[in-house]
C-alpha cells in the first residue's frame, strides 16, 4: 500500500519490540479508580478504545509507586491490594488484543504528592516530601527525603515495574518530567540538596539513573524501558534546554525510547498542555535538539493533531514517534485513518480543556467533539436501527450535524435543513479567530461525515410546521439553535456596532480602537484577537469577574492572554453606545465613557424558543438538542444529539 504519511505510518522496533507505527497514546489519567488505586472498568475502556483507533502503543497513566510518601497519582500496582493485579492484567490484556502495546507510567509526584488524590480525607493531611526542605506555593510544607528514603522509592520503581510485567504491560515509561519528583531531583530550583543527590548535574541525575537501573533488573533485557523528562522547565530558575541536553546524555545509557515533554505542571501548566493560543507543535523543538545529542529514539508531544505536521516532524528527523492525548480523545480512530489515507476525516482535537475540566470538576471524562469519550462502556459502535424511519433534522450546527451523522448511519432515511446558506451554526463565527480554527472546521468535517453516511442536505431551507407535514417524518430533531441577546441599549444599533457573532462578516468595519461589550467567553477571546491583531482593545462586563462560563482548565490560560491584550473594566453597566465608545456607571455610581469607535456585542445568546414551540409535536418524535433546548456548550450539543439519533426507533 502505497501511505500518504509513509514516516508516520512506519514500523520501529525498540529493545526488540515492534510498534505497527509512530503514533503512541500519551498518558491520559482514568476516572473511575478506587480508593485503593485499582484501575477501574470504565477506565479500562477508555485506555482500550485507543487501541482500536491503532496507535502502536497505549501508555495508562501515572501509576504511583510508594504510597508511603505519595498521594497524588491515584493509581497502585500492589499484589497486597485484592484486585490490583488484575485490574492491571484486564488492561493491558484490552490493549494488547487489538495490536497495540501496553505501556505502564510509573510516578512519585514527590513535594506535590496529594495534589489530585481519590481520598480527599487523606489529602491534606500526609506529609510532602521532595528532594529539599522548602515550603510549597500554597503554603505546604516539604521535608527533604533520607537516604533511606530513596533508597526505597528506588527500589519501589523496581518492583512496581516487575508486577507491571507480570500484568502484561510491553513497556515501562518513567516519568521524569513535568515537576514530579524525578524532575525534582533534576531541577536546580527544586533541588538544593548537598549530598550525592545534589549540587552538580551528575548528583542531581544520579536519582533517575537509580531508579532506571532499578527498573532494568526488574524487566529485564529486551523490555523496552521510556523516559520521560521536560525538555526545558521553561521558567526562571529552572534548567534550559542546554541543561536538558546534558540531562539527557546522562540517563541516555539506562533506556531505550526518550519522551521529550515540557514545563512542569504546577508552574507552566499552558506550557506542558499547550493550549489553543500556541503553535500546534510549539514543544517540538526540544526534542529536535536533544535528539541531535542521543542516540536513542526521541519521541515528541505539545498538541498534534495534524497528520501532515506530524510526517514532517519524523521525515525531517526532529522525532522518531509522535505522541498524542487530547487528539485521541476528539478521534480515536485517527491513526487508522492516517494508515488507511484518510486523514481528511479526521475529527480534530479544539484544545479547549473540556476533557480535563470535566476530570477536574465531576471526575468524569468528556470531550467536545466526542461523545464516546468517557462513556466508552456503554459501546462504541453504531447498530442498525430495528426499524427504518424517515428522521428530519432541524438546524446544520454542529448538534444537528452529529445528530444526523447518527441517525444515517444507523440505516435511517434523514434529512437535514439549514436555514441559512452555510452549515455550521454559530462554529461560523469562529473562521475569523486564527486560535479556533479547529473550531470552524469541525462543522465542515462533521458535514462531510454526514454526507458520507447518506444525509440528504438541503441549505436557505428553513424547517416549518408546514414542511414537518409536508415531509411527514418519523422523528423530528430540533437544533435551531441560538440567536444573539441584544439588549434595549441606546446606541447598540448604531453603524459602529458589530455582534460578534457576525464578526467574521463585518470584521472590515472593526477601526482601531473597539470596546468589547460583554465579558464571557464569547467576548473574551474575540477582544484577544483584536489585540493580537494590535487594535487597542477595551472590554466592558458588569460582573466582577470575566469569563466565569469558561472550564477551569481553560479559564486561566484565557485569562493570562486578556492581561496581555486588552484594558478591562469589570463591574460596569453599558447606559449607551455612543460613536466615542460606551457610557457606563461603576458600582460605585460614578459613569464613565470607555473609549473606542467600534463596538463588538457579545452580551450573550439565548434559545430560539419560537422556532421550537412552533415545532413541538408536529411528529411522533421531537427531541430538542443543543442551544435550542437550553443554551451551554458545543460538547452538550454533540451529546445530546449523538443520543437523540441512538433513541429514534428504539422499543419497537
Amino acid at each position: 500500500m502505497q501511505y500518504q504519511y509513509p514516516h508516520l505510518c512506519a514500523p520501529i522496533t525498540i529493545a526488540g519490540v515492534t510498534f505497527r507505527n509512530r503514533m503512541f497514546s500519551a498518558p491520559m489519567g482514568g476516572t473511575d479508580i478506587t480508593n485503593d488505586g485499582c484501575i477501574g472498568p470504565k477506565s479500562t475502556a477508555f485506555y482500550e478504545l485507543r487501541a482500536k483507533g491503532g496507535v502502536a502503543a497505549v501508555t495508562v497513566s501515572e501509576c504511583m509507586v510508594h504510597p508511603a510518601t505519595d498521594g497524588s497519582h491515584a493509581y497502585h500496582l500492589d499484589e497486597s491490594i485484592l484486585n490490583s493485579l488484575a485490574a492491571a492484567t484486564y488492561t493491558a490484556d484490552a490493549i494488547r488484543r487489538h495490536g497495540a502495546m501496553p505501556s505502564l507510567e510509573l510516578s512519585h509526584s514527590g513535594m506535590y504528592a496529594g495534589t489530585y488524590m481519590t481520598d480527599k480525607t487523606k489529602q491534606h493531611a500526609m506529609h510532602q516530601w521532595g528532594p529539599s526542605d522548602t515550603t510549597r506555593p500554597d503554603g505546604v510544607p516539604v521535608k527533604a527525603l533520607s537516604k533511606e528514603q530513596i533508597d526505597d522509592i528506588v527500589k519501589a520503581y523496581g518492583h512496581v515495574a516487575g508486577l507491571a510485567k507480570r500484568a502484561g504491560f510491553e513497556m515501562i515509561m518513567i516519568h521524569g518530567g513535568h515537576g514530579w519528583l524525578i524532575n525534582q531531583f533534576f531541577s536546580p530550583y527544586f533541588n538544593h540538596r548537598t549530598d550525592e543527590y545534589g549540587g552538580s548535574l551528575e548528583n542531581r541525575c544520579r536519582f533517575a539513573i537509580e531508579v532506571l537501573q532499578s527498573v532494568r533488573e526488574a524487566v529485564g533485557p529486551r523490555f523496552p524501558i521510556e523516559f520521560r523528562m521536560s525538555g526545558s522547565e521553561l521558567f526562571e530558575g529552572g534548567y534550559d534546554l542546554e541543561e536538558g541536553c546534558r540531562i539527557a546524555e546522562q540517563i541516555e545509557p539506562y533506556i531505550d525510547l526518550l519522551h521529550v515533554s515540557a514545563g512542569t505542571y504546577q508552574r507552566g501548566f499552558g506550557d506542558t498542555h499547550p493550549s489553543m493560543f500556541k503553535e500546534h507543535g510549539c514543544n517540538v523543538y526540544l526534542a529536535a535538539e536533544i535528539k541531535k545529542h542521543v542516540k536513542v529514539p526521541v519521541a515528541t508531544i505539545g498538541g498534534l493533531n495534524d497528520p501532515a505536521q506530524m510526517e514532517e516532524i519524523i521525515a525531517s528527523g526532529k522525532a522518531d514517534i509522535v505522541y498524542m492525548a487530547r487528539a485521541l480523545l476528539a478521534d480515536p480512530f485517527l491513526p487508522n485513518k492516517v494508515m488507511a489515507n484518510r486523514g481528511d476525516e479526521i475529527v480534530r482535537c479544539l484544545r479547549c480543556f473540556t476533557c480535563m475540566a470535566e476530570r477536574a470538576a465531576t471526575s468524569t471524562r468528556r470531550c467536545t467533539v466526542n461523545p464516546l469519550i468517557g462513556r466508552e462502556l456503554e459501546g462504541d459502535t453504531i447498530y442498525p436501527a430495528p426499524e427504518k424511519k424517515k428522521v428530519l433534522v432541524a438546524g446544520g450546527g454542529p448538534g444537528g450535524l452529529y445528530a444526523a451523522c447518527t441517525a444515517a448511519r444507523r440505516g435511517h432515511r434523514v434529512i437535514l435543513c439549514e436555514k441559512d446558506s452555510a452549515l455550521g451554526g454559530i462554529l461560523k463565527s469562529e473562521q475569523a479567530l486564527p486560535f479556533k480554527q479547529e473550531m470552524y472546521q469541525l462543522a465542515g468535517t462533521y458535514a462531510a461525515m454526514a454526507r458520507k453516511a447518506g444525509v440528504e442536505i438541503r441549505l436557505n431551507t428553513a424547517v416549518t410546521p408546514e414542511l414537518v407535514e409536508a415531509e411527514a417524518p418519523d422523528a423530528l430533531i430540533i437544533a435551531v439553535g441560538s440567536a444573539p441577546l441584544v439588549p434595549p441599549i441606546p446606541g447598540l444599533d448604531g453603524d459602529n456596532v458589530v455582534i460578534v457573532n457576525n464578526y467574521y462578516k463585518e470584521k472590515d468595519k472593526v477601526t482601531d480602537d473597539v470596546v468589547v461589550f460583554g465579558g464571557g467567553l464569547a467576548g473574551c477571546e474575540c477582544a484577544i484577537h483584536l489585540g493580537m491583531e494590535g487594535k487597542r482593545v477595551h472590554l466592558v462586563e458588569i460582573r466582577d469577574a470575566l469569563a466565569p462560563d469558561a472550564n477551569v482548565r481553560h479559564r486561566p490560560l484565557l485569562l493570562k492572554e486578556i492581561d496581555k491584550y486588552v484594558t478591562v473594566h469589570t463591574g460596569c453597566k453599558g447606559l449607551e453606545v455612543r460613536p466615542d465608545g460606551i457610557l457606563c456607571e461603576t458600582t460605585d455610581g460614578e459613569q464613565v465613557l470607555v473609549p473606542g469607535t467600534s463596538v463588538i456585542c457579545a452580551l450573550g445568546q439565548r434559545s430560539r424558543t419560537a422556532d421550537v414551540e412552533a415545532l413541538r409535536g408536529t411528529a411522533p418524535f421531537v427531541r430538542i438538542i443543543g442551544d435550542a433546548a437550553r443554551v451551554s456548550t458545543i460538547t452538550n450539543a454533540v451529546y445530546w444529539g449523538y443520543h437523540a439519533a441512538l433513541d429514534i426507533g428504539t422499543g419497537c
